[in-house]
């Protein structure tokens, strides 16, 4: 049966979120966050990927995460353009358009409304697979499918301890590690194997100091991106980016040159080394939960003034107007609700040993 024919009707799912909001338990057990999951709603911790599953054995999974402002899903269209790009690449048969997955995403957001706070905005983890191994295929009765498991969790826990560092900046930081060039594995999928990702973060993990992030290098030595985020210098009023040959091409990244054609300022790729990075005026990190973050210092090395320069004030200003959100103010507002989570283990954007 068809992913569509199996999902429940508008109908069906507006009866949903009323009964979240008139019976928040039933027969005594809260209700949680419900999941897309192989054609089915499910308990969000319910939702566990086979041991058998390519995601687990290969890193074999692309995906996508975002964000809304004001409730509202922010490029969502481009998000599931660059994630079925992946799926053509990688040949996974997925047979769920991009509409209908489109659609499946926005019926996600609104079953979970009703168990999100007021002030909550909505980010959707959109996972694809394709699925369990052949060899395993008996396990499964001999179906083997994708595996497309589509989340929603509040923002607030992603950029949570992320308020100060636009006053604070981060210091970015190079790792022996280096980006992998496309050449040997596609930077430009958004996928699960990022293994490097994470060795980077392990190494940045033990500088001293709590706003280190790391920014790897790309095999010729030019700087390519953070671990989740891109990168951008500015110079005598010029926006600069890396190429877009060894990088992922982020969402909020393309964003930037919108926002730059919008406020009349030069914004252009070019392969750019440390060197320039330390001469740079200044400097800014962007990434779809908390958009743009202010990079005051290279390896301890102060980037212009160490502080949020005034072309990156611009462009974050003027995305808060085009979404309506005070972008920085919503962020700050979330840690002073939300501490950090006292465990030892990895966040997105940082890893402690």
């Amino acid at each position: 049966m068809h992913y569509a024919e199996r999902r429940c009707s508008k109908k069906e799912t507006a009866a949903f979120g009323e009964s979240l909001e008139n019976q928040p338990t039933r027969l005594g057990v809260k209700m949680t966050r419900q999941v897309f999951f192989n054609g089915e709603f499910i308990p969000e911790s319910e939702a566990k990927i086979s041991i058998y599953d390519s995601a687990v054995m290969f890193g074999d999974m692309v995906f996508e995460m975002t964000r809304s402002f004001n409730k509202k899903q922010f490029k969502l269209r481009e998000h599931l353009e660059r994630l079925y790009a992946g799926t053509k690449i990688l040949r996974i048969p997925l047979n769920i358009s991009i509409e209908e997955m489109e659609e499946l995403c926005y019926e996600v957001i609104e079953r979970n409304e009703p168990v999100f706070g007021p002030t909550d905005e909505h980010r959707l983890m959109i996972n694809v697979s394709r699925g369990p191994l052949s060899i395993y295929a008996h396990v499964f009765g001999g179906k083997i499918e994708p595996t497309v498991v589509i989340a929603d969790f509040p923002l607030r826990w992603t950029v949570v301890g992320m308020g100060a560092l636009f006053d604070t900046g981060i210091n970015a930081v190079i790792p022996s590690q280096r980006a992998i060039p496309a050449y040997l594995l596609e930077p430009k999928i958004k996928n699960r194997s990022r293994i490097h990702y994470q060795m980077a973060n392990i190494e940045v993990s033990g500088y001293r100091g709590d706003n280190n992030w790391a920014l790897l290098l790309d095999p010729d030595g030019f700087i390519a991106e953070g671990t989740g985020d891109n990168f951008f210098i500015v110079k005598n009023g010029v926006i600069v980016t890396p190429e877009a040959r060894n990088i992922l091409r982020g969402i909020s990244r393309a964003y930037i040159f919108e926002l730059a054609e919008q406020l009349n300022l030069e914004c252009i790729e070019k392969n750019i080394e440390p060197y320039d990075v330390y001469t740079a005026d200044e400097a800014f990190m962007t990434g779809t939960p908390f958009c743009m973050l202010p990079v005051t210092s290279l390896n301890g090395v102060q980037i212009g003034k160490g502080e949020t320069g005034s072309v990156a004030k611009r462009l974050l200003e003027q995305w808060s107007e085009n979404v309506g959100v005070d972008i920085v103010e919503q962020i700050k507002e979330y840690n002073e609700s939300l501490q950090k989570a006292e465990v030892d283990a990895p966040s997105p954007y940082s890893f402690k040993s």
